[in-house]
């Protein structure tokens, strides 16, 4: 039988670094629509929520199309809110589901070939969590501790590898996409745990926007 997914867009009006960043415009659409537009394009999502506390932000989201079956409580909408909570309280008000996408709206490069690659590595693989991930610019091999100005390797290593192609291949969380398995999200109370598999990302899909530059980094590609 089919699973039913239920995808989650999580969106507060508080952002600091870019204010009022989920519907700020982007190549002419709103932060927020892209991944809105991706998500529905999606084969295995029965349904596409937002999950937010802000009016604008909810009036915003439904003119493109995705469901608001609920006004997240200002409690769960704080700077210091676990990302995690409003995921958990939006499993809650739409029970029925076997799966969970997060999709936070900051990842607009992301499409919906990374959307169902994600879900169908999960399913394929019979795992728990999937969640996207890339490889980094800089690789943590050639990263330093300072230690009143002494420097010492992040990673101990026997031998100081001169050559990037010489390095262990090594992979960061991109923030675009999250999957997992209802109850056991609910059990963790996370997606990365011990056996969650990775679905991996080009750089150039996986800029999160948390800065202006990332906004203008993404305008670029879009346009």
């Amino acid at each position: 039988m089919k699973p039913k997914i239920l995808a989650i867009i999580p969106a507060r009006g508080g952002s600091k670094g870019v204010p009022r960043k989920n519907i700020r415009d982007l190549a002419g659409k709103p932060l927020i629509a892209w991944t809105i537009n991706e998500a529905k394009k999606s084969r295995y999502i029965d349904k596409l929520i937002l999950s937010s506390e802000d009016d604008e932000i909810i009036e915003v989201a439904k003119q493109y199309g995705c469901e608001v079956p609920f006004k997240r409580p200002l409690e769960l909408s704080q700077d210091d809110t676990p990302g995690i909570a409003p995921v958990l309280h939006a499993i809650e008000q739409c029970p029925g589901y076997d799966y969970v996408v997060l999709l936070q709206p900051t990842s607009p490069l992301r499409t919906v070939e990374d959307i169902d690659g994600s879900i169908e590595k999960l399913l394929m693989n019979d795992a728990d969590f999937c969640v996207s991930v890339t490889e980094p610019d800089k690789s943590p091999y050639w990263m330093y501790n300072l230690n009143e100005g002494k420097m010492s390797p992040l990673i101990p290593q026997g031998e100081l590898v001169t050559r990037r192609q010489d390095l262990p291949k090594a992979y960061a969380l991109n923030g675009a996409v999250y999957v997992g398995k209802v109850e056991e999200v609910q059990r963790f109370g996370s997606f990365i745990v011990e056996g969650t598999i990775g679905y991996i990302m080009g750089n150039e899909k996986s800029v999160d926007v948390d800065t202006e530059i990332d906004l203008l980094v993404c305008e670029l590609y879009l346009r």
